[in-house]
């Protein structure tokens, strides 16, 4: 999975971007400081690898990865290659998901583009972007299908779907707030439109406000407002508190962050965002070689997620072999869940489910 972590120039994006994955991105006090995107891969933390790290004792551990890119700050024009601003929209036409970073805090010595700390007009700069770049997309799939209609009228109903996305995006309405069915979804899936990303939409805060005053906050709720409105996640998150534990070992990060009252850090919260907003899952595979997650979609049947291994077991797919987390915890070791008949035996219309153990019996 790859999230593009974008925003104005010096709301904290690469600030963010470091303290995620401890990757040293410049991050600077003026505008495009980040030319070329940034790339770090942060490992997805899953409390259940150690788990079965402790009952395997294996070779080697694997989570599942994440890749995060630092793009570049987007400013007004950048449809029209404002800013380097063609450049940039093309690094977030390559990423699943985007990480919206919106300036929510006051700092004299942190200078911004528009001169004043205004989360939704900031918001609206960076959709509005996004949009007139959608659209000239979006013109020339009308032009060619409206064309392709003379000779095929099936196509009647794509280009009268395009057109009421064309009035959408004249109205101010992004891709990902207009209602479709599932056919109309997949025409607008094929477009590979800007704003038809899913969006988190992370409020970068000071850490007094991060700490005490997030739910009365007005620019946190002004965000939120527009998030719920659009369809979109939003996270509270403080780049300066994330790049202050980033270095910090797991189990300092944890005591500081249960000191402050927090449960979880933002990078945890993000990925388990992200993963929600995705609609992906884990599922995992163990033995005495190696104990790895695997990142699926929900919804995968089994032989599906066993060519995510190697595609040579997803062709020649027998079965699979598979048990809870929660009943191999429960019962403490694979012989006694084979035992207490907790092994499944699941064929190829198996709907893989999130932290499944799984064994793959294939033939090629």
């Amino acid at each position: 999975m790859k999230l593009g972590i974008v925003g104005l120039p010096n709301v904290g994006k690469s600030t963010l971007f470091n303290a995620i994955t401890n990757a040293g991105a410049q991050s600077a006090n003026y505008a495009f400081c980040t030319i070329e995107p940034n790339v770090g891969v942060v490992d997805v933390p899953d409390y259940r690898l150690d788990k079965l790290a402790e009952m395997y004792n294996p070779d080697k551990v694997t989570p599942a990865s994440i890749e995060f890119v630092d793009i570049a700050g987007l400013v007004k024009g950048a449809s029209k290659g404002e800013g380097l601003g063609n450049k940039f929209l093309s690094h977030i036409r390559q990423v699943d998901a985007i990480i919206h970073v919106v300036r929510c805090f006051d700092n004299d010595d942190i200078i911004h583009v528009e001169g004043s700390v205004d989360p939704a007009r900031d918001i609206e700069t960076i959709n509005l972007e996004l949009l007139f770049s959608d659209m000239e997309i979006l013109d020339r799939r009308i032009e060619k299908s409206t064309k392709a209609l003379k000779g095929d009228k099936s196509l009647q109903k794509e280009v009268d779907f395009l057109n009421r996305v064309k009035t959408a995006f004249e109205s101010g309405t992004n891709a990902r707030a207009i209602e479709c069915d599932e056919e109309e979804k997949e025409i607008l899936d094929s477009v590979e439109l800007l704003s038809s990303k899913p969006v988190i939409y992370a409020c970068n805060m000071s850490e007094d406000d991060f700490k005490n005053n997030i739910e009365t906050n007005a620019r946190y709720n002004a965000v939120k407002a527009i998030a719920e409105a659009e369809g979109a996640e939003v996270l509270p998150i403080c780049a300066e508190l994330e790049a202050e534990i980033s270095s910090l070992s797991k189990e300092e990060k944890e005591m500081f962050l249960s000191d402050l009252g927090i449960e979880k850090g933002g990078l945890d919260l993000l990925i388990q965002r992200s993963y929600d907003l995705l609609g992906l899952m884990s599922f995992l595979t163990a033995g005495k070689p190696e104990v790895r997650a695997w990142t699926i979609k929900k919804g995968t049947k089994a032989p599906k997620a066993a060519g995510k291994i190697h595609s040579d077991i997803e062709r020649g797919f027998i079965r699979a072999e598979v048990v809870s987390f929660d009943e191999l915890m429960k019962l403490g070791s694979m012989q006694a869940a084979k035992e207490n008949g907790k092994i499944r035996s699941e064929g190829k219309d198996y709907v893989m489910q999130d932290g499944d153990i799984v064994l793959f019996r294939f033939n090629v």
